[in-house]
């Protein structure tokens, strides 16, 4: 099987991991997570959002966040704008990159933002095009590429018809997204198929969530048909919240220990990302999320 030669990971541990965390998280102990993870080798950061506070509180500082990295060159910080009100928030603190965001779910569309696949994509038209004019980078994030918790199975052609909308309105690259980590190795490939058809290889992503114990076997399954970007989170932060107490984003200690045993290079440090996993597990007052975190942690203690 020939995998890729290198893999680059997108941490979203800061962003999608924290974001719904109950207790407050000092901007402070934000800050020096990003900087631990640029410390391990890390190269893209979804680092906040500019939600409304209403609605996610625990992105309320992320001017203060934001202004407080100490940034690194070569090091992408990327961030969530929901609207145009959002992205003009964001563009005080000049982000390398925006991300907009679709379901392939006509019902999850419905349900979460009240309209459907297509008008939410086309509310973004405008924030796509500002952002690309001022030189910002546009990722789109397509979720429930393989499952939904109100329709069920995705179809792949949902997925190609979600992507072919997001390339329409100039989105550079999309995150193939198992929302709520049902997917299994065929399913996520083919998901991957549909969105190939309109995106080439180095513009698709993979973002796994572990719900089902799937996530690893499903980034196997990316790997083998060339795709070379993911997004994970330091530690396993972040939640699923469709499946109670299930996990959520697949952790980065425990893709990086996949992907150094199948000798793909990623410029990660796996010895400093656990650190980065444990430093914010002990700030949240519990264990690492990560089968290669606690392993190794628990091999030092040893």
């Amino acid at each position: 099987m020939a995998y890729p030669s290198t893999v680059r990971l997108v941490d979203v541990g800061p962003r999608d991991g924290l974001q719904n965390e109950k207790q407050p998280v000092p901007a402070a102990v934000k800050i020096e997570l990003v900087e631990r993870l640029q410390d391990a080798g890390l190269q893209e950061i979804e680092v906040t959002s500019y939600v409304s506070p209403k609605w996610v509180p625990q992105m309320a500082d992320n001017h203060e966040v934001m202004q407080g990295i100490a940034r690194r060159q070569g090091v992408r910080y990327s961030v969530l704008t929901p609207n145009m009100k959002g992205f003009e928030a964001a563009l005080a603190d000049q982000p390398d990159e925006i991300v907009v965001f679709g379901s392939a779910s006509e019902a999850f569309s419905q349900k979460n933002i009240n309209c459907s696949i297509a008008e939410s994509i086309e509310r973004f038209r405008p924030v796509v095009a500002v952002a690309r004019e001022r030189g910002i980078a546009v990722r789109g994030a397509m979720s429930c590429t393989v499952g939904c918790p109100y329709e069920g199975e995705i179809a792949p052609a949902k997925v190609g018809y979600l992507a072919g909308l997001m390339k329409g309105i100039g989105v550079q690259r999309v995150d193939v997204a198992d929302t709520i980590g049902v997917g299994t190795p065929t399913r996520v490939q083919a998901a991957f198929e549909a969105t190939l058809a309109h995106y080439d290889i180095d513009h698709v992503s993979g973002h796994f969530h572990d719900t089902y114990g799937q996530a690893l076997a499903n980034t196997l399954a990316a790997l083998e048909l060339g795709v070379w970007n993911f997004q994970s989170s330091v530690a396993g932060l972040g939640g699923c919240p469709y499946a109670k107490g299930a996990t959520g984003n697949v952790a980065s200690e425990d893709v990086v220990y996949l992907l150094q045993g199948l000798g793909i290079a990623t410029g990660i440090d796996l010895a400093a990302l656990v650190d980065a996993g444990k430093f914010i597990s002990d700030r949240l007052g519990r264990a690492p999320n990560s089968r290669a975190a606690v392993a190794l942690l628990n091999k030092r203690a040893g």
